[in-house]
């Protein structure tokens, strides 16, 4: 049984020290360690993360998860729910050695239903509206103090390297053949502060202005029933590893599919179970039509199919 710790920054300007000390202090035996890239934002779904996800491929039943505090995780209380579930379904512990969440035992289910316990939802749902009360709070003094500051004459953000008055001094020395180096010495700045002013300049800059926006994959819940019929159905690879990779829900009797894929491949999933909507010799059983037009709500309310 393998003892796996998870680590993350949120920005590339933080260091893991805080996280190592608490983690050292627990005395995990033999730590395998997946630790995200440096700017791994929070606002990132955990299973979508590629260490959190490496890790979730690595992990065998009976082994546990470790980090320091809940929130290097997740953040709010839908990113919990799902990585408890996953993590249920794939036997695997989770150990938070700080924090309010480190005397909860979290994996904790109930013994007929396989449920999470109800007392344990509602504690995780309830500290983690808390954490993002806080953070709302924080978000709101930062720009009231922002807006405050405007008021006096203050600009907010990072001051200019260069001076605004001196860019197109810049600009025409470099393109005279000055160097970056010299232009450096002689505003007093740093040399990522020249390249910064003579960005479109550079030999390597690629105009971005034309270029399409790339998809960013969102997470919608697909009924069960519209589930179950795209399984049975031929898929491509992407299509077929989007159901893969999705995470059970369960609502009563029935569960919905948390499908992470990017708009193009929803309204192909959607286009394939048209035929829940019945045809010529084939009438239409209601509730899965019904699963069907949900979905469809669901897809509508993204981008244009192209």
């Amino acid at each position: 049984m393998a003892n796996l710790v998870y680590k993350r920054v949120s920005t590339d300007q933080q260091s893991t020290a805080r996280q190592n000390l608490v983690l050292d202090e627990a005395g995990i035996e033999d730590p395998v360690v997946f630790e995200e890239d440096p700017g791994t934002s929070s606002r990132l779904h955990p299973l979508q993360r590629p260490k959190f996800r490496a890790l979730l491929d690595y992990a065998r039943p009976g082994d546990t998860v470790h980090i320091s505090e809940m929130f290097r995780l997740v953040r709010g209380t839908g990113h919990i729910l799902d990585v408890l579930d996953v993590l249920h379904r794939d036997q695997v512990a989770l150990r938070i050695h700080d924090g309010a969440f480190s005397a909860m035992d979290l994996t904790a289910r109930h013994p007929r239903t396989g449920e999470l316990l109800s007392t344990v939802k509602f504690m995780v749902q309830t500290l983690a509206a808390a954490g993002e009360l806080q953070r709302d709070l924080q978000r709101e003094l930062t720009y009231d103090g922002l807006r405050a500051a405007e008021a006096k004459g203050s600009k907010g953000g990072r001051r200019p390297a260069v001076a605004a008055d001196k860019t197109d001094d810049v600009r025409t020395a470099y393109l005279e053949g000055r160097s970056i180096a010299a232009l450096a010495r002689d505003h007093r700045v740093s040399r990522g502060a020249i390249r910064t002013a003579v960005a479109d300049l550079l030999p390597d800059h690629t105009s971005t202005e034309d270029a399409p926006a790339p998809e960013l994959p969102v997470t919608l819940d697909m009924p069960g029933k519209v589930a179950d019929f795209l399984r049975a159905d031929e898929l491509d690879d992407v299509e077929r590893a989007a159901l893969d990779q999705g995470v059970t829900v369960r609502r009563g009797q029935g569960y919905t599919l948390r499908v992470t894929a990017v708009p193009a491949v929803h309204h192909r999933l959607l286009a394939r179970c048209q035929p829940l909507d019945g045809g010529p010799g084939a009438p239409a059983v209601p509730a899965q039509r019904k699963a069907r037009r949900e979905y469809e709500n669901r897809v509508s309310t993204l981008t244009p199919r192209p």
